[in-house]
């Protein structure tokens, strides 16, 4: 099963858009499916490491101060985020491309989660190498991972439950783009990667990683 990626063809919720009730509904939704479907256990179990809300909660209970930069290109998106974490001074959210935006910093860790499948192959591996250039100690790279069970399960969920056009079109269009797990290996070596982990994980989820 061949990865499907036209970079003329974007997820609703990648497009230029101003802020509306259906993309706070899909960013809504996406939260659900973390919960549920693996994501919040898979980065918990590296952190014991969310996104970056989870991070922060779990850094308050075990009585550690961090401090996070969260990075979207999509202002919509941002401002959504924005909204939910009033009560979240430890995290401060920048609209930049990874790709292009000039760090004078580096950080001790560095989290990417549900991304990597919104680039080309050649834009996957600059990330993951901009990741790697970004980290003093620690990336954790979690995705999805191609094949029957998640556009199988991908199609009947939008098909019963999160029925809504953008979670429906935007899901569907993930699980064509998501990379098998060589496939996401084969990225981590073209990067540059040495001795890094990599495990497949429930509900089609994967994760790379480097330290730790």
């Amino acid at each position: 099963m061949k990865r499907s990626f036209d970079p003329a063809v974007l997820e609703m919720m990648d497009r230029p858009q101003p802020l509306s009730a259906e993309l706070e509904r899909d960013l809504e939704r996406l939260r659900q499916l973390n919960r549920w479907f693996g994501s919040y256990p898979l980065i918990l179990g590296f952190v014991r490491r969310d996104i970056p809300r989870l991070i922060v909660d779990h850094a308050r209970k075990i009585g550690a101060r961090v401090e996070i930069d969260a990075f979207d290109r999509q202002p919509a998106t941002l401002e959504v985020a924005t909204k939910l974490s009033g009560s979240y001074p430890e995290i401060s959210f920048r609209e930049a491309n990874i790709l292009e935006w000039n760090f004078d910093e580096t950080y001790d860790g560095v989290l990417c989660t549900l991304a990597l499948h919104h680039f080309s192959d050649e834009d996957a591996v600059s990330l993951l190498r901009r990741c790697r250039e970004l980290s003093r100690r620690f990336v954790l790279v979690s995705d999805l991972r191609r094949g029957f069970f998640l556009q199988a399960g991908v199609y009947l969920l939008t098909a019963l439950i999160f029925r809504e056009p953008m979670t429906r079109y935007d899901a569907r269009l993930s699980a064509v783009r998501a990379f098998s797990f060589s496939e996401m290996r084969d990225l981590a070596q073209r990067a540059g990667w040495k001795n890094f982990g990599h495990k497949k994980f429930r509900f089609a989820r994967q994760a790379i990683w480097l330290g730790g």
